[in-house]
């Protein structure tokens, strides 16, 4: 499983809510390592694509009707392209596999502007990274651009053999130089990095970034209990559990819902999202997790008092956002930015 879908850093407020499609060709489809490959697009009608941010995703329209997010990994600085690594992983929900048995080069595909929710962090004075996996991909464009910058990093990876390593051939210099060590586990985490230890102390300054399988990223949050909170950032594959829910919350009550732009209100009932209300009216919206995860259907609220259950929104983030595939309102009508 590896398309990018939780994202526990603020969201970049120069990014468009609704993010524009553009058509681009996959230009290359190359092997990085077992079951790695990295796809290369092009934007068909323009030299140029929408600038992205280190640590941004995509949003990628497969053939077969499916959206599934994946982690930009080039450098921002390259407007000409966005690229790509996709894990092949036949127990996850299907995109991977069609990325890597479907996407051929040459072909025509939708893709949204890229979206950051994991950002490198402007205060940092040093910028440690680690990936587990192919947790590599945000890691590849930040490094890359803490490098432009001059700044101090280093990157641990962990991976379970050579064979499924990602970016060798690029991390070779920075390990040889020091800044990035590979850690290999062999299925064993025991025998990997040893997480107490890299993150026992936090020196002043420092900001960690972490990206991976649930068990890594579980064992990270643990493990960095003692840093401050607005020194971590992280984007995690899947949802890391239920969305917190208190007994005021059920059962579910009836709310209305109100589109700003075009003035349609409808009821939204118990049982049914916001996302299957707009259905029954007609108004279709991009959706891909449907559990309040993956940051698809984000959308602007212009008032009411949303009952947030997404795990991707901070606290400031819910004072205008809601994920309208899960999150509900507490009383009254809801006024949405559509």
């Amino acid at each position: 499983m590896n398309a990018v879908v939780l994202h526990e850093s603020p969201l970049g407020r120069q990014e468009s809510v609704a993010p524009s499609k553009l058509q681009v060709r996959v230009q290359a489809v190359s092997y990085l390592a077992d079951d790695i490959n990295q796809f290369e697009f092009v934007s068909v009608d323009s030299d140029t694509l929408p600038a992205f941010t280190p640590g941004s995703h995509i949003d990628v329209h497969l053939p077969e009707g499916s959206i599934r997010q994946y982690s930009l990994c080039n450098a921002c600085t390259e407007r000409h392209r966005y690229v790509i690594a996709v894990l092949r992983d036949p127990l996850g929900r299907g995109g991977s596999m069609a990325m890597h048995d479907v996407l051929r080069a040459g072909q025509i595909v939708t893709v949204s502007a890229p979206r950051n929710h994991f950002a490198l962090s402007s205060a940092a004075t040093k910028h440690l990274f680690i990936a587990g996996g192919i947790g590599i991909t945000p890691i590849m464009s930040m490094i890359a651009e803490v490098q432009r910058r001059g700044e101090s990093f280093h990157l641990h990876y962990c991976a379970r053999t050579p064979q499924r390593t990602a970016f060798t051939r690029e991390l070779c210099g920075l390990v040889a130089s020091g800044l990035a060590s590979i850690h290999y586990d062999n299925g064993d985490p025991s025998k990997g990095l040893d997480l107490k230890a890299t993150l026992r102390r936090q020196s002043e300054g420092t900001h960690l970034y972490y990206c991976g399988p649930a068990g890594l990223m579980d064992a990270i949050e643990a493990a960095s209990t003692h840093w401050p909170r607005d020194a971590i950032h992280c984007e995690r594959f899947s949802a890391s559990g239920t969305p917190v829910r208190t007994a005021g919350d059920d059962p579910e009550q009836p709310f209305e819902v109100e589109l700003a732009r075009s003035k349609m209100r409808f009821i939204v009932h118990p049982g049914e999202t916001i996302v299957d209300a707009l259905k029954l009216q007609g108004v279709e919206v991009d959706t891909s997790c449907c559990e309040g995860y993956c940051g698809t259907c984000m959308t602007r609220y212009l008032s009411g008092d949303p009952l947030h259950r997404d795990s991707v929104l901070d606290e400031d983030d819910r004072e205008e956002f809601i994920m309208i595939c899960c999150s509900r309102a507490k009383s009254g009508a809801l006024v949405l930015d559509l």
